[in-house]
C-alpha cells in the first residue's frame, strides 16, 4: 500500500528484503487492518540490493502462523520511497545507503539478526521480535 493521500509513510528496508522486512510488512499490513488506518498509514518494503526470492525458511515461518508470504518478491526500495517516508525502518543495516540528504523523516534501525540460513527456533524468535516491534509501532502510531 503506498497509497500518497496517508498520512502517516512507513517504509520497512533491509539490504535483500528476503526476510525480515518481508516478516514486518507482512505484520504492517495485518495492523493497518486491524486498526482501520488504511486510509491514514502508508507501508511500502523494498531492500537496497534485493534477492531474487523471500528465503524459503522465512516463508515457512511466517506460514506457521498464518501468513502466506510464497509470492511476495524483494524489490528495490526507491529514493522517494524513503525521502517520502515518516518513518523508515531498517532492520539491522545501515541507514546511511537508504535515507537522503536532508530528508525530514526518522529512522530506526531495529538491529535484527539476519534469519537466512538459521535453524527454525532461530527464525522464530525473529519473526516474533519483529511482530512485537511492528505491533509497537502502530501503538506509538495510533496515540499521534
Amino acid at each position: 500500500m503506498t497509497e500518497s493521500s496517508a498520512s502517516i509513510r512507513v517504509a520497512f528496508v533491509c539490504v535483500q528484503n528476503a526476510g525480515r522486512s518481508q516478516m514486518a510488512y507482512a505484520f504492517a499490513r495485518r495492523e493497518l487492518e486491524a486498526r482501520s488506518l488504511e486510509e491514514e498509514v502508508s507501508i511500502v518494503t523494498g531492500g537496497t540490493r534485493p534477492a531474487e526470492h523471500v528465503h524459503e525458511e522465512v516463508v515457512e515461518t511466517m506460514a506457521e502462523i498464518g501468513f502466506d508470504i510464497a509470492d511476495r518478491r524483494p524489490r528495490e526500495i526507491t529514493f522517494e520511497e524513503t525521502r517520502d517516508s515518516d518513518y523508515v525502518i531498517t532492520m539491522g543495516c545501515s541507514a546511511k545507503d537508504v535515507c537522503p540528504a536532508g530528508w525530514a523523516g526518522e529512522n530506526r534501525d531495529w538491529d535484527l539478526e539476519d534469519p537466512d540460513g538459521k535453524d527454525p527456533d532461530r527464525i522464530r524468535g525473529i519473526r516474533d521480535e519483529v511482530e512485537q516491534r511492528v505491533r509497537a509501532l502502530f501503538d506509538e502510531i495510533e496515540l499521534k
